[in-house]
């Protein structure tokens, strides 16, 4: 009996392992799929961690819980993710208006995704943008960091247009430049979006143009992380 057992509990074991490696998060015997992994009581509220920044404080938000649905699926596609060991195409977006530590942590991060043979997709401006171009070309591989302009370079701040001489892919909207800033951004952060299949974004609760990016991801099934620096 015990060994009847034991058969019965590893076969169940590969078969969610199964699924979750197969994509199939759809349902199991008739049941939402999150549900028969982790019951009614045990599914996920809005995942949180906080990272100590010295006075200030970096808040995670999975990017559970808008009340359609999304966060559950969310969750799935973070467990798939973790199985999948391969590199992805990651966009990183964020503030302008971030503190001197808070810069050198996305730096490492970015450089670390790159080791990792991840593709890095940004744009050009200060704060967040220019942090992550540092820290991908640390990494020594031009070829895994694409930076996106939402105007021509010559519309870039000075600091950026120096920070892009040493970038070997860089692709200008230059379309765009009779456009106002705030909406030429907007079609290079949509633009950005349909080349990744992960988003990490670093922003404050009032970066209304940020998190519009972050829900328009979501709307998309992109995995999001996002970082909230207030």
């Amino acid at each position: 009996r015990i060994s009847n057992s034991l058969q019965g509990a590893q076969e169940g074991s590969d078969a969610d392992e199964s699924l979750l490696s197969s994509g199939r998060f759809d349902e199991v015997e008739g049941m939402p799929l999150v549900q028969a992994m982790l019951g009614d009581d045990d599914l996920p509220n809005q995942g949180k961690s906080v990272v100590a920044g010295g006075s200030e404080t970096m808040v995670a938000d999975r990017g559970d819980g808008d009340g359609d649905g999304l966060g559950d699926l969310s969750y799935l596609q973070e467990l798939i993710a973790i199985q999948q060991s391969g590199p992805k195409n990651i966009g990183f977006f964020g503030t302008r208006n971030m503190g001197f530590l808070h810069q050198q942590l996305i730096e490492i991060l970015s450089y670390a995704m790159v080791l990792t043979s991840n593709h890095i997709y940004t744009s050009g401006a200060t704060g967040t943008n220019a942090a992550v171009i540092r820290g991908a070309l640390r990494a020594e591989r031009p070829d895994l960091l694409t930076v996106v302009l939402p105007q021509s370079r010559s519309k870039q701040p000075v600091e950026s247009q120096e920070l892009l001489k040493e970038v070997q892919n860089v692709i200008e909207m230059q379309g765009q430049d009779e456009l106002a800033l705030i909406d030429a951004s907007r079609n290079c952060n949509d633009s950005i979006l349909t080349k990744v299949d992960q988003v990490i974004c670093f922003a404050f609760h009032d970066s209304n143009l940020l998190l519009d990016t972050c829900r328009e991801a979501k709307q998309l099934r992109k995995i999001v992380t996002l970082f909230y620096l207030d």
